[in-house]
């Protein structure tokens, strides 16, 4: 098993004396793990960062085997957002989900594809940053396995307008009407990831958090929980991040309310 294509690198853990265990994310071939000679050296060590695009070299002599990778680097991602660590955590939780969710040796192009596209947009897109196009991401990835949330219409009333809630079993839009008493069981929904949604919220911590949520919640559901291991770290420190920058606003805007209302109210 011999080849050379694009890749995302997706892990690496250090291995023997220098090397590293480097797991990648590719078109053709899914995810793949390879042994990189020198890989923890301080000379090799940038270039398997994860989110990094690279130009992988794969090479095996049978198919089950643990085979040699070498690499070059085609985009650099973790260097170049040393300074934005908002950015940094979202090719983190990319990556390590990523890792952690897709099978062995499965390809998914069009996943694929759009984990590049993703990668470069955390990248270039400095403020705001682009979190729903991250929380876009993960739904994205839970539909690439099985997994899609319906997000078109109204599971109780069938209507496609007004869509305000999900319900946490089924993933399954639902209506401020069709959701009755019941709005206190079921999940937030931002508008931005109602299809036709556009980008309102792209810059309200608050909205990215009920993102985070939601897709959270299906996460730990159906990815994580049905195999009895826990959410990758990197997600949980996002959502942690993104939730200290959603709670100052949220007492701004309640102290704000409270000021509003006279002695007589």
């Amino acid at each position: 098993m011999n080849f050379e294509c694009a890749a995302i690198v997706l892990s690496a853990r250090r291995y023997g004396e220098g090397g590293a265990v480097v797991h990648l994310f590719t078109e053709e071939y899914g995810r793949i793990a390879g042994l990189v000679r020198g890989g923890s050296s301080r000379r090799q060590a940038a270039l398997w960062q994860p989110g990094n695009l690279i130009l992988a070299r794969y090479a095996s002599r049978l198919s089950d085997q643990l085979g040699q990778l070498t690499g070059e680097m085609v985009q650099e991602t973790a260097v170049r957002l040393l300074d934005r660590p908002l950015q940094l955590a979202l090719v983190q939780a990319a990556a390590e989900l990523t890792d952690s969710a897709l099978p062995d040796r499965e390809p998914y192009p069009d996943f694929f594809l759009r984990t590049i596209r993703d990668l470069t947009a955390f990248c270039v897109l400095a403020d705001p940053a682009p979190v729903i196009d991250y929380v876009r991401w993960e739904t994205a990835l839970l539909a690439t396995l099985g997994y899609g949330l319906t997000l078109d219409s109204c599971a109780v009333t069938g209507v496609q307008d007004g869509l305000r809630y999900v319900s946490p079993k089924t993933g399954r839009a639902v209506s401020a009407e069709g959701a009755g008493i019941w709005t206190d069981r079921l999940l937030p929904l931002p508008d931005y990831l109602r299809p036709g949604g556009g980008d309102e919220g792209a810059d309200d911590p608050i909205l990215w958090a009920q993102g985070l949520a939601l897709t959270g919640h299906f996460l730990a559901r159906h990815l994580f929980g049905a195999r009895h291991r826990p959410v990758p770290g990197a997600r949980e420190r996002l959502e942690m991040r993104v939730r200290a920058l959603a709670t100052p606003k949220a007492d701004v805007e309640g102290d704000q309310e409270d000021a509003s209302l006279s002695p007589s109210d």
